[in-house]
């Protein structure tokens, strides 16, 4: 019998950083801010609500400065048995940044974790959708276990810096598989356009019955609670997971668990390739 096809469900917790980081006034815009508000207030807690109805993991990746203006939504995230992941410090897109800006991002979205949680990230989500060439050995200097950034492969590989092929697992993932695509509007930014939750629905369900048929693949959704948490999307990921459960293919993991778990042979693979 086949394995079960890993299903992997993650959430870039920005709030305000992803206006602020685009914005350097946008602080004195308080409508403009109040999107990224609405996650970790309103959406979080939706989101919660339904993976504890399921009884199912998530992964969180957020930004260092959100985790220290949020203890109580960190909080909530923690007691609910998930993990937090890192996502730099500001969310500034890291392809605007020098060497040693991109280092202190890591390093004080690192700390503002580490002194949160108690534990330290295994996992690195770009902020930019991009890596630079200082980006995975700074990875690689912090102890990164694995990556979620890449939209090469369909099935978890190992990270490469340049012909070097690293330790550190990739997971992919593609826009088609983001709510932000599909949901995320602004009256800012000309041709903005929201779908319809039902041709998401159709688009992650029809991805994931394609994706289950092949050995070896992982199907990732990854989401923005002030995105998702909206209750119309909501319902989007509420019947995706009900359709992976529903079909019998698919496993609901952590995605540090999976990358766990391929690592050794991905490592063998390498090693005999060498």
């Amino acid at each position: 019998m086949s394995a079960k096809t890993p299903a992997i469900l993650t959430f870039d917790m920005d709030a305000e950083t992803l206006w602020m980081a685009r914005d350097p006034e946008a602080e004195t815009k308080p409508v403009w801010v109040s999107q990224g508000h609405y996650g970790p207030k309103v959406g979080l807690p939706r989101i919660l609500r339904l993976l504890a109805e399921f009884d199912i993991p998530a992964t969180f990746f957020v930004p260092g400065l959100v985790v220290e203006r949020y203890p109580d939504q960190v909080e909530a995230i923690l007691d609910a048995g998930l993990h937090i992941e890192h996502h730099s410090y500001t969310h500034t897109w890291s392809d605007n940044l020098t060497a040693e800006q991109e280092e202190e991002e890591f390093q004080r979205g690192w700390d503002a974790i580490v002194k949160a949680t108690g534990r330290e990230p295994q996992g690195w989500r770009s902020p930019a959708g991009e890596l630079t060439p200082h980006t995975i050995g700074l990875m690689e200097r912090f102890g990164f276990t694995y990556s979620s950034n890449l939209f090469d492969s369909d099935s978890p590989h190992l990270l490469q810096d340049g012909d070097r092929v690293t330790d550190i697992v990739e997971i992919p993932f593609a826009w088609c598989l983001d709510d932000a695509p599909f949901f995320m509007y602004s009256n800012r930014l000309v041709g903005r356009s929201m779908s319809s939750p039902s041709a998401v629905l159709e688009t992650w369900t029809r991805e994931y019955d394609g994706i289950s048929q092949e050995e070896g693949t992982v199907f990732q959704v990854a989401m923005h609670p002030q995105v998702i948490g909206r209750s119309s999307r909501l319902w989007t990921l509420r019947k995706t997971i009900e359709h992976v459960l529903d079909s019998g293919t698919g496993e609901f993991t952590r995605i540090e668990d999976l990358a766990a778990r391929v690592r050794p042979g991905l490592l063998a693979e390498r090693d005999d390739l060498a």
